[in-house]
């Protein structure tokens, strides 16, 4: 416990902290929370985790000193992300009732991305709880970076981070990157914005030995030593899935050979058009069989894909972190990325991985063949990226949370 924090809530209304990654809305935000409120509480410190509730409202310990508690708001069932804005102020008042009944205070309430901060913004006042502010991804900076016809993220959402941002006690960005967009395009005060990486789980994500691999790869069906690429997202423009399939066309192309490109993750809500035409890309190219789509993976089995990969992609066109950078290079797999936004600082170029600043699929075809091609260089690549993965730790990160936590409580 630091300075007194004994209490935390910590809020994330549009997606539950327990659910899968690679599904609907859940990504990184949902790992982070989970990561970080688990290391809280071995500190001592409790943490109410809040979501919207899609079935039954309730309330349910998931680790000891963790509690997740879900709060009517709306219709029941999934609502889509742009009808959320309409029950922020129902979902807040849940929220009200349930900071009155917990038997000890909450010292300050932690949201998860913008709609979180405008449901509870007036719970902040209205209880005089100091309000710390997380957003996971930024509308204006999507929208600056957004790929070539890509719907822009709505009005509505960049005002809201634009008001947010300057009432919040405390702003958290993943990244230093994310920071000066916050402070340049969001207008958050420079002297309440804090950067704490994300950490990721060094036990879960590790080297596996060869025999696990190798089931790894039976199981999705490559044969014999083909090599095996991985993009790791849920399915929609902005993590750049149509590089991916046209790099591979381009790498049979040149080579004669191309990998099996696994594509782990789940297509986003509203998006479903945009699978078919990678489907349709990949068959046109002459590289269908060549992408798998393997739909969202458990983490246990994420690790396992991610250690059975020759390299693992990141052609997303923006990105605050970048957290399966970190898992990636953790099991031992490098990592070949765009360079963007928080990717500069997820990847270490030449360490960890390589930063590319061309979105030219024949480039990424050539770097992603030289890279398999060098098993030595590849291998002790390997070390190295394990090695900058262990700088990064959800320990690290909630003892910085901390810190940060006892400031604005004070």
């Amino acid at each position: 416990m630091v300075a007194g924090i004994q209490h935390v809530a910590m809020i994330s209304m549009h997606t539950s902290p327990v659910a899968q990654a690679g599904t609907g809305d859940a990504g990184g935000l949902n790992i982070a929370v989970l990561g970080v409120a688990a290391e809280l509480a071995i500190r001592e410190v409790q943490v109410d985790l809040i979501t919207r509730a899609e079935g039954e409202p309730g309330t349910r310990q998931l680790l000891p000193g963790v509690t997740l508690h879900e709060v009517a708001a709306g219709p029941p069932g999934v609502l889509p992300k742009g009808r959320l804005p309409e029950v922020t102020d129902e979902f807040g008042e849940g929220v009200a009732r349930l900071a009155r009944s917990v038997s000890r205070p909450w010292d300050l309430m932690h949201a998860h991305y913008w709609l979180s901060g405008i449901a509870v913004l007036p719970v902040s006042l209205e209880l005089q709880l100091p309000l710390v502010q997380s957003f996971h991804t930024i509308g204006a900076m999507k929208n600056a970076l957004a790929a070539p016809g890509a719907a822009q993220e709505p009005e509505q959402r960049v005002r809201s981070e634009m008001f947010i941002a300057n009432q919040a006690d405390a702003i958290i960005a993943a990244s230093s990157a994310e920071a000066t967009a916050l402070i340049d395009l969001a207008g958050a005060p420079a002297n309440r914005t804090w950067i704490v990486p994300p950490g990721v789980d060094l036990g879960l994500f590790s080297p596996r030995p060869d025999a696990a691999r190798e089931a790894i790869r039976t199981a999705l069906g490559l044969e014999g030593d083909r090599p095996l690429v991985v993009i790791v997202g849920r399915v929609q423009p902005l993590k750049g899935h149509e590089l991916a399939v046209r790099a591979v066309a381009e790498l049979r192309a040149m080579r004669g050979w191309a990998p099996i490109l696994a594509v782990a993750g789940e297509v986003t809500p509203g998006d479903e058009a945009f699978v078919e035409q990678l489907m349709l890309l990949a068959s046109e190219l002459g590289v269908a069989s060549d992408v798998r789509f393997v739909g969202a993976v458990h983490r246990d089995a994420l690790a396992d894909l991610l250690s059975a990969a020759a390299v693992t992609i990141m052609p997303s066109f923006s990105e605050t972190f970048g957290l399966v950078a970190l898992e990636s290079a953790a099991a031992g797999t490098p990592v070949i990325a765009y360079r963007t936004g928080g990717l500069a600082e997820s990847v270490s170029d030449g360490v960890s991985g390589l930063l590319l600043g061309t979105r030219d699929p024949r480039y990424w075809a050539s770097e992603i063949a030289i890279l398999i091609e060098d098993h030595e260089r590849r291998e002790a690549m390997a070390l190295t990226a394990r090695a900058h993965a262990e700088r990064f730790t959800w320990a690290t990160a909630a003892a910085s949370l901390l810190g940060i936590y006892s400031e604005v409580a004070r």
